[in-house]
């Protein structure tokens, strides 16, 4: 098994659940936000208005999460500055600019500008998270696994966890997104070239198309495909799915080998068309039962990050070759 070094170890125990499972409040969005909280002006919505928002439902519903997912701009500084955060749970914290530059069949991500894997660290961030747009066929594909390499390098230097979060996408501009047998072939194959030296946990899209597919037999071979392919831990994203839909993923997810889960609007969506009481109330019962739901199935059912990391051993004088 192989064996981690005591920064990441550190991280990953303050990510996770006692029993070694991780269950991720992901709450990183920001233009997407944007445009949920005002659907016709997302202009309108002002940076204030999103850590507003942010602080208040991770306040409501970080307490049943054994981490918090923030992003830099507007999340987790802010949340921390309001005690929303609480002090016992993990943070991760995204490293990427919003949305991508290139072409839509030759995406490129980038780090946020001002932003960096040391700031994470100084902030005091459990992990760092990379958003990538990835298809193994696109002409940005060698671009992308060098960046996701170098991010390695850099969070390896830290001693600092990294979660990478491949999104995929066609390479057909008529198509909105991957369908069919493509999406298992994709995220499978990103797994593959995706999980280097250094990534310590892949934080994946559910590895098929679950309305077009509606046999769990075969979401779980493609789950079971999914955790022989990758080297480390891989936590389920919602990708915007309905609460019920996203707990049968999760559930078959973890019963294939899934370490967790990584949750955002799958649980508090609803949310964002709501406000002040009404809003305090969705996130004070619905949204923190589906939290608590979701961290009690992941504690049951899912594979411990321990199952893939080990912790180092100390040998005495250890200190004095630390960082070197």
């Amino acid at each position: 098994m192989p064996i981690t070094t005591p920064g990441k170890c550190r991280g990953l125990q303050r990510l996770s659940t006692p029993r070694g499972s991780l269950s991720v409040l992901a709450l990183d969005q920001r233009n997407n936000l944007r445009q949920a909280l005002n659907p016709s002006n997302p202009a309108a919505v002002t940076d204030a208005a999103l850590s507003a928002f942010k602080i208040e439902v991770v306040a409501a519903v970080a307490p049943a999460a054994s981490a918090t997912l923030l992003d830099p701009e507007v999340g987790a500084a802010q949340c921390i500055a309001a005690g929303a955060l609480p002090g016992q749970r993990g943070l991760m914290v995204a490293l990427e600019a919003t949305g991508y530059t290139g072409g839509p069949t030759a995406r490129n991500s980038q780090i946020l500008p001002g932003w960096s894997v040391a700031k994470s660290r100084a902030l005091g961030a459990s992990a760092v998270k990379l958003l990538i747009y990835y298809h193994p066929g696109a002409k940005t594909a060698p671009a992308i696994e060098a960046f996701v390499r170098d991010v390695a390098v850099e969070c390896a230097a830290l001693d600092l966890a990294l979660c990478v979060e491949p999104l995929s996408y066609a390479l057909d501009e008529t198509q909105k997104k991957i369908t069919g047998p493509e999406m298992r072939a994709v995220v499978i194959e990103t797994a593959k070239r995706l999980v280097v030296p250094g990534v310590d946990v892949l934080k994946a899209e559910f590895p098929l198309d679950s309305v077009a597919e509606p046999d769990e037999r075969i979401w779980a071979e493609a789950c079971a495909e999914l955790t022989d392919a990758s080297a480390a831990p891989w936590i389920l994203l919602s990708a915007g799915v309905d609460y019920e839909t996203y707990l049968r993923q999760v559930r078959v997810a973890c019963c294939s080998g899934a370490s967790g889960v990584a949750a955002g609007r799958a649980v508090w969506k609803e949310a964002t068309a709501l406000s002040g009481s009404a809003r305090a109330a969705f996130l004070a019962t619905t949204a923190l039962e589906r939290m608590a739901r979701l961290t009690a199935l992941c504690d049951a059912l899912a594979r411990p990050w321990s199952a893939y990391w080990q912790a180092p051993k100390v040998e005495e004088g250890w200190y004095h070759v630390y960082g070197n």
